[in-house]
């Protein structure tokens, strides 16, 4: 099953996500961070992940306003980084203000969604994330770490 990490500090955020990736198949292969720190440990397998096993993941869908490191430091990192730079970033947030856009794409976002507030049309975008990055979409071969 293909891996989904998701980074986002707000609780409810994340288990309408999590609902609406289940409804797509991918209950189980969500993992859940809450803060831009979580998310570099989890993806450079370090600090409470640093005996985390298995790939990396197929897709990453990161928040862009987080407590302890924003979406765009995350994204930074791992955009400079030999090892992940491949691995799909989608921002997922619910700013669609165009300088957010801007920045979000200036450091390398693969895609940007503004979380629609109507729950209907929330389901379709994850439908279409689930359709492209998990399906369609060839990943890169793994780095050598």
């Amino acid at each position: 099953m293909a891996t989904i990490l998701l980074v986002e500090d707000n609780a409810d955020e994340a288990d309408l996500t999590r609902m609406a990736l289940s409804r797509y198949g991918h209950r189980e292969g969500v993992h859940h961070v809450t803060d831009g720190r979580q998310a570099l440990d989890y993806l450079f397998r370090q600090g409470r992940f640093a005996g985390r096993t298995g790939g990396d993941p197929r897709v990453v869908l990161l928040d862009l306003k987080m407590p302890v490191l924003d979406g765009l430091a995350v994204l930074r990192e791992v955009k400079s980084s030999p090892h992940i730079r491949h691995t799909p970033v989608v921002m997922l947030t619910s700013s669609n203000e165009a300088a957010d856009v801007r920045a979000a794409y200036a450091a390398g976002t693969n895609a940007y969604l503004a979380k629609p507030t109507n729950f209907a049309d929330f389901l379709q975008s994850m439908k279409a994330v689930c359709e492209f990055w998990l399906h369609a979409n060839e990943p890169a071969p793994p780095s050598p770490r």
